[in-house]
């Protein structure tokens, strides 16, 4: 099929086109319509022109329109899922949780409204809060969750009454482009637009004096560039940015009951997921043991072209990021002991075999950054005090877990972590009506709950003379 822009209403060819690779094979697989900056000019000025009457339609009403959509990706639910794992390369489960989690998403956000809070009232005087959407909202995405990260900008952008442009990575286009062709018959013109890049177009967008907002998703180093490309108008943002989770395991934590939890909680998406657990601490009488189950977890693990029955672990999404993977193992294996993996798959596609690497020193790269990809490394500790000033010496602060028998020790420990959200005993549980962000450089704002709704609307104060 044709995947093509989404500008005021209208599925239109792109002034060029992009191809799509299937990272199972390293082989383009189809072809997307690819804008120019013309033609992100043409759906910016879209949604400026769409917004005066979608603000002013009453909530009820925007409602229906996002329930029709979820109706209509629902009714599509298989094609979304095959398109997704082509695309991004996760195994068919987890693109149907993904899938599953969009279409939740927006019917839950649709539900959502933010009425006029009553903050005081007295004899003499009335003050309350109306939040006011902002207007256009730049929503850029990233490939790792390409389309339940955009409804989770878009949902409550345009159920609070903004509308959007939305602008998915260029390896991972296709979904946002799915999701298009049915905005096309059932929003408003220019109420959602849907502009492809080959990277581009993003400063033109993020600095675009008709855009009120930008939500971005991606890497640290370039939600610094949006930052300061957003800064000549003062726009609004939300940075969901980079993260080096530590995973930090107690000394009354059962090996072998926290073990998978935590190998599952690195692995998921083939690591590539902003709150993977990264780094992983252990008491040192239990580093061989750990390792020896990782080693285990590792070599049971089947890495394979996500649409084969019984994958676990799909390919690296893009050749530049399986690249960088390959040079942090190698890199790593010269400073520590290779638990199990260590090694490309020798076939197409962008496949590493699951990677445990320990006793790396702390300043070893793959401690440090953000490696993103199916590797952590295992690091032993001797003291709870030391090891929590450990895990906070980061430049990045976007979650964590702790893991451990007693829970209410595990809060404790929690309470000491510096980052947005920290997880006891439990991995990636973000119900939509609880907010996320990162600390330091993992981001700016909140998504998700009624703190993330906010963060797309103004707030005014009136306050009111009663006598």
């Amino acid at each position: 099929m044709a995947y093509k822009l989404l500008i005021d209403g209208k599925l239109v060819d792109g002034a060029a086109t992009l191809d799509v690779i299937d990272p199972a094979t390293g082989a383009v697989f189809e072809t997307c319509a690819r804008a120019d900056a013309a033609q992100l000019d043409e759906a910016v000025a879209a949604a400026k022109r769409a917004f005066p009457a979608w603000s002013a339609l009453p909530h009820a009403e925007r409602r229906v329109y996002l329930e029709r959509l979820a109706d209509a990706m629902e009714a599509r639910f298989a094609e979304f899922c095959t398109l997704l794992t082509r695309e991004q390369g996760k195994p068919t489960p987890q693109a149907q949780f993904e899938i599953g989690g969009t279409v939740a998403a927006l019917r839950y956000f649709a539900a959502q409204d933010l009425p006029i809070e009553l903050i005081r009232e007295t004899e003499q005087e009335k003050i309350v809060e109306q939040r006011i959407p902002l207007g256009v909202i730049a929503a850029i995405t990233p490939w790792n969750f390409p389309i339940i990260l955009l409804m989770l900008k878009l949902a409550p952008a345009l159920a609070i009454g903004n509308t959007m442009v939305a602008k998915p990575a260029p390896s991972t286009p296709l979904t946002t482009a799915l999701f298009g062709e049915l905005a096309a018959d059932i929003l408003p013109p220019g109420v959602l637009n849907v502009i492809v890049d080959a990277n581009d177009l993003g400063a033109r967008l993020t600095d675009h004096p008709d855009v009120a907002k930008v939500s971005f998703t991606g890497s640290t180093a370039t939600g610094k560039r949006v930052m300061a490309s957003a800064a000549g108008t003062l726009k609004r943002l939300t940075l969901e940015l980079g993260g080096n989770d530590a995973a930090i395991i107690l000394d009354d934590a059962d090996v072998k009951t926290v073990a998978p939890k935590v190998f599952d909680a690195a692995m998921i998406n083939a690591g590539q997921v902003c709150l993977a657990v990264k780094r992983v601490y252990a008491p040192r009488p239990m580093m061989d043991a750990l390792c020896a189950e990782f080693a285990r977890l590792g070599a049971e693990a089947v890495v394979d072209d996500g649409l084969n029955q019984g994958a676990t672990i799909g390919p690296v999404q893009n050749k530049a990021q399986y690249d960088k993977v390959l040079a942090l193992i190698d890199e790593a294996k010269s400073e520590g002991r290779v638990v199990v993996g260590g090694e490309p798959l020798g076939r197409d596609g962008y496949f590493i075999a699951p990677t445990v690497i320990r006793d790396l020193p702390d300043d070893a790269r793959l401690v440090r950054e953000e490696q993103f990809g199916p590797v952590f490394p295992v690091l032993a500790y001797d003291d709870l005090d030391e090891v929590i000033a450990r895990a906070n010496d980061s430049d990045f602060g976007l979650g964590g877990t702790i893991w451990t028998s007693d829970p209410d020790r595990g809060m404790a420990v929690a309470l000491r972590i510096h980052s947005g959200t920290v997880w006891v005993n439990k991995h990636l549980d973000m119900p939509f009506d609880i907010p996320f962000g990162g600390a330091k450089q993992s981001g700016l704002g909140r998504e998700q709950g009624v703190d993330g709704m906010k963060e797309f609307t103004q707030a005014k104060i009136i306050n009111i003379a009663k006598r």
